[in-house]
């Protein structure tokens, strides 16, 4: 069970302390809308820049104006007092409220939402290893959301309800096409023969910004980096497998099934330099 660090969460809603938000607005209705969820620490958001840009990537192709965001969220954490104990901040950008019927209101006016809450920790250590399970659940193949980290998250949550085992702490999906894709609430990359990879995510799933940063720091600790298309029985052989997000960093797979794996030594390295990374970024 995870514990909070006291610190006291904080909500604002397009700049201003605020716990709603409009019944008509379309991520309600539709999903309308972006998040992301970036580590606090030393009190600066990790990785922010990164974490912008697909967000107005993601803007892009939902059709949500981007024109002054960037400098509105700017002045939103401004308003935060981010703590230097580790924290969360949530960041959601819906497309705002609308009438009836899909077409985006014109003009539309986006609302955002910025959430800071407590850091959770594990007393388990799952950085040391986890148990990990295949889900039954498939990502359906649609290229205009793959990538992006849009609000509708209804098949996570279908896959996610798959397992109420407390040992098992992610599981791991495919897509329509039987690709391997990620997991749940993280993406999935392994090593084999000296080689790191991790699935192409042109057609499902979410386009990490610690995945993309491992496949930064794969290639200065001297491995080939690949991105592609695997089996579930191509995951399995590999040597060392992990799980990696923005909040966990990495956490080693030491059993998927049946299979068991040891924690290996690339996977180590990978974690100190992530580490070193998130402290000085």
């Amino acid at each position: 069970m995870a514990s909070p660090y006291s610190m006291q969460a904080q909500t604002l809603v397009n700049g201003r302390p605020a716990t709603q938000i409009d019944v008509t607005d379309r991520a309600l209705a539709y999903g309308h809308g972006l998040f992301e969820t970036l580590l606090v620490l030393n009190g600066k958001p990790v990785f922010y820049p990164a974490h912008l840009q697909r967000l107005l990537h993601g803007c892009e192709r939902l059709g949500i104006p981007v024109a002054g965001l960037a400098q509105q969220l700017e002045a939103d954490l401004e308003c935060m007092k981010l703590p230097h104990t580790p924290a969360v901040l949530k960041l959601i950008l819906t497309c705002g409220s609308g009438g009836r019927g899909y077409l985006t209101p014109d003009p539309a006016s986006p609302v955002r939402i910025l959430m800071l809450t407590p850091m959770p920790t594990y007393p388990d250590q799952p950085e040391l290893g986890v148990q990990v399970r295949w889900c039954s659940t498939r990502l359906a193949c649609q290229p205009l959301l793959a990538g992006i980290k849009h609000l509708n998250r209804i098949e996570q949550v279908l896959a996610r309800n798959e397992w109420t085992d407390p040992a098992v702490r992610e599981g791991i999906v495919c897509d329509t096409d039987g690709w391997v894709i990620e997991g749940t609430m993280s993406n999935l990359c392994f090593i084999k023969h000296q080689r790191f990879c991790t699935p192409l995510l042109d057609q499902a799933g979410i386009e990490g910004i610690v995945r993309n940063q491992l496949l930064q720091l794969a290639a200065e600790l001297g491995l080939e980096t690949e991105q592609g298309r695997y089996t579930p029985e191509q995951v399995e052989s590999a040597d060392e497998l992990l799980l990696c997000n923005s909040l966990i960093g990495i956490w080693p797979i030491t059993r998927l099934g049946e299979r068991r794996y040891a924690p290996g030594p690339f996977t180590a390295q990978l974690q100190t330099a992530l580490q070193q990374r998130m402290i000085s970024c």
